[in-house]
């Protein structure tokens, strides 16, 4: 059996977690009760025994109303529970078994027996661990997040997008109904509609709990204002608990009741799903346009708080939207809200088309100048057609795409998309070139492939097949491993409240992964793309075409990290580099990516998947990978941090930011689902120039670019910061997809955002 560690870590999480309100031994009492729930239902449908298993984690694990909230329902996560993803506890029935461990520490020995009875439990029953034992390899598949493997996998339920609309147009009251109508016509899946019945009475169940706590939080409040609003809380509560919503704080309340029950950390396109409630609201008086502020700040708090990191996506603007006039007035308050706040979350994000106006324009401009790293953009008019091509879907279906974590695409309320598997380019390119070991740990990671004499290859194109044959076996394993991801989760679990709010669930009477969902989707992370590229480019101009070295010399350059190499080093990293708008690079880049790109989509059609699609991405693992990655002909030093998704290696663009921009455009995004464009500028130039590049933004989107984020941060800020941090606790970069603060971050984290060219007044 595959060794791994269970206790290692997850996921990215640089944001620190808020403590659990329970007592520990409360804790473990709850985790008892749900591990004696999980054994006592073992034998029942994988639906029944979810449901049975929640009711033990709600109302129980609600969180005390807060002096600044507006709507309610903050959540405790328990080292052992139930969800959809690492972020927020773990996916399925899930047990972190180092915060177990952590919290016997606390206990004491007097509980110790009490920890590891639950611990070996959950042994065979967590649902990741599960994965892990039957996926997992020795030397080429590695647990997430395992760096000294070429491909890492995982089990997660990642990037959940809901359908709202749903759930706002019915209620639960109406949900109900739903399900119960859908029963008559599919009696065989009774068992299924049975319990999502269930799923919608707990959810009654909670409202009203949370209705009378904020009755109970009013009572002991003194100021008169905010016992009114307490009490009102209470009023939606109950209102919601059986009834559709009509006004905006109804259907903002019981979006949010859904979303942390179900798991989710994404919650979409809710200008679309909230501005008519909101229109209304203003329209008749019922609401200020403070108030409306207020909402939504209160929102973004709830959302921040739950400290999610790469998550909490909230998407406006762009094509497809129901109600764009009513959807573009939520907007322009949540812009705001974005601007003052300057959260690390939520993911704000705007999708920009034809038709966005100058006012937008101006309005995202003067956030990112304020430094809020928000909204991050994407261009409807490249995505929408891309998306259409690459997950085989009509245009209108397409305009469904919304951005999750660091940046991968799913069709909301229609797709799964998650990212269960990552790719290591580079590695894999170190690997092929040392006769299949890699020389980070000396382990043969060739697989089947028959190891390729650099001696006897002839041509450039002689040794980028060899590469390829590679790539073409990880890239095999990687879609094997997606699927039996899907395969793993069905069989232990049901998602029950992801699966009511998806098509084609209750239609069908099948579970989200059983059958149920319209469109099975998957994405691979893709990493060391331009270092792999550039790389290539560098073999096949010193040896192939300048003929100045052999391949043997390069690659004994590189297994000494150059040292005593320096020469060839220098040449390394003279040679032309991506992201500098020149055709030799920038064709190399774009012909890897392509042969990956279409690699994994043909391979995720023809396992039975409607897509799969690499993401070109790096949150923090491209710096994590790059210290278990070795040299490589670019001109990178062993356990340097590699290139930041589609960017270049830091400080390898030379030349403008509309030089960088060009390069970033090449790339043709029919083949990717999310692709992920930083690009850093000083305050003074930002905001000195804001017209200037906007305009440079806009032709960069005209010319095939599908999205950028930006950075606006102080010359020197980021060095100062490393020395003294207690100068800069708000300090937010941009890292990948998702936004920090910078002094949270691991100090290799933090020399790689230092090392991406800062474009200040002399780059303009």
């Amino acid at each position: 059996m595959v060794k791994f560690d269970v206790e290692g870590s997850q996921n990215v999480n640089v944001s620190k977690i808020i403590p659990c309100e329970k007592t520990d031994l409360e804790q473990l009492e709850i985790m008892e009760r749900y591990t004696q729930t999980h054994r006592k239902y073992s034998s029942a449908s994988r639906a029944r025994r979810e449901v049975e298993c929640q009711k033990v984690l709600f109302p129980t694990l609600y969180r005390s109303i807060e002096k600044q909230d507006l709507i309610v329902g903050r959540m405790d996560f328990l080292p052992i529970g139930f969800g959809s993803v690492t972020s927020v506890g773990g996916v399925g029935h899930y047990c972190r078994f180092d915060q177990l461990h952590a919290l016997g520490d606390r206990l004491g020995e007097a509980y110790k027996p009490r920890i590891e009875k639950l611990y070996n439990y959950w042994l065979d029953h967590d649902v990741k661990t599960i994965y892990c034992r039957e996926n997992l390899t020795d030397v080429t598949i590695g647990r997430f997040i395992d760096p000294s493997y070429p491909l890492l996998a995982t089990a997660r339920l990642s990037g959940m997008m809901l359908d709202y609309p749903k759930l706002l147009d019915n209620g639960i009251g109406g949900l109900k109904k739903l399900i119960a109508s859908k029963k008559e016509k599919h009696p065989e899946s009774a068992d299924f509609y049975d319990c999502c019945m269930d799923e919608m009475d707990l959810l009654t169940e909670c409202a009203l709990y949370l209705a009378d706590e904020a009755v109970r939080t009013a009572q002991d409040e003194t100021d008169e204002k905010r016992k009114a609003q307490l009490m009102n809380m209470a009023a939606v509560l109950r209102k919601i608990s059986v009834a559709r919503p009509e006004t905006f704080p109804e259907a903002l309340q019981l979006l949010w009741l859904y979303a942390l029950p179900a798991g989710v950390i994404n919650y979409g396109r809710l200008d679309d799903f909230l501005g008519p409630y909101l229109a209304r609201d203003l329209d008749e008086g019922r609401m200020s346009e403070q108030d409306a502020y207020d909402y939504i700040k209160s929102l973004w708090t709830m959302i921040e708080n739950r400290r999610t990191t790469v998550n909490g996506r909230v998407i406006v603007g762009g094509k497809g939207r129901k109600h764009p006039a009513e959807a573009d007035r939520f907007m322009h308050i949540a812009l705001k809200v974005c601007k003052d706040c300057r959260y690390v979350e939520p993911q704000f994000t705007l999708r920009i088309d034809e038709n966005t106006d100058e006012q937008t324009w101006a309005e995202v401009m003067d956030a990112l100048g304020a430094g809020a790293t928000y909204p991050t953009l994407y261009n409807d008019e490249v995505n929408v057609p891309a998306v259409a091509w690459g997950m085989r879907v009509d245009p209108e279906t397409a305009t469904r795409y919304v951005p999750f974590g660091c940046t991968e695409f799913v069709l909301w309320g229609q797709s799964t998309g998650t990212p269960n598997t990552l790719i290591n380019l580079l590695k894999i390119l170190n690997i092929y070139m040392n006769n299949g070991v890699d020389p980070m740990d000396g382990k043969y990671k060739l697989g089947p492939i028959q190891p390729k004499d650099m001696v006897k290859i002839k041509s450039f194109d002689e040794f980028y097949d060899g590469y390829k044959e590679l790539l073409n076996y990880y890239m095999d394993l990687s879609v094997q491993a997606q699927y039996n991801s899907y395969g793993v989760m069905n069989r232990e679990c049901s998602f029950l409240l992801n699966s009511i709010l998806m098509d084609d669930c209750l239609e069908r009477g099948k579970a989200l992964l059983d059958g149920g969902v319209r469109y099975l989707g998957g994405t691979c992370e893709t990493y060391g793309n331009i270092n792999a590229s550039d790389s290539l480019y560098a073999i096949k101009h010193l040896v192939f075409e300048e003929k100045k070295y052999t391949l043997p010399q390069l690659e004994e350059a590189v297994l000494h990290n150059f040292v005593g190499y320096a020469e060839i080093r220098h040449d390394c990293l003279a040679c032309d580099k991506y992201g500098n708008d020149l055709d030799t690079a920038d064709q190399m880049a774009n012909s890897l990516y392509e042969f990956v790109a279409k690699g994994i989509r043909d391979r995720g059609i023809q396992i039975g998947m409607q897509y799969y699609e690499i993401v070109i991405s790096n949150n923090s693992l491209n710096t994590e990978w790059g210290l278990q990655t070795a040299a490589s002909p670019d001109g990178r030093l062993s356990g340097m941090y590699m290139n930041p998704a589609n960017n270049p290696q830091g400080g390898a663009d030379k030349g403008s930011p509309t030089q960088l921009l060009n390069s970033l455009s090449t790339f043709d995004a029919r083949y990717h689902a999310g692709s992920v464009q930083n690009i850093k500028f000083s305050k003074p130039m930002f905001n000195q120039n804001k017209k200037l590049i906007e305009q440079m933004f806009k032709v960069y989107f005209r010319k095939g670019g599908c999205h950028v984020m930006v950075t606006v941060v102080d010359k020197g800020a980021l060095e100062d910061a490393m020395v003294h941090p207690e100068k800069y606790p708000d300090l937010i970069v941009r890292v990948a997809g998702y936004s920090a603060v910078f002094v949270n971050l691991d100090r290799t984290v933090q020399e790689e955002l230092l090392s991406r060219t800062l474009y200040d007044e002399s780059r303009l």
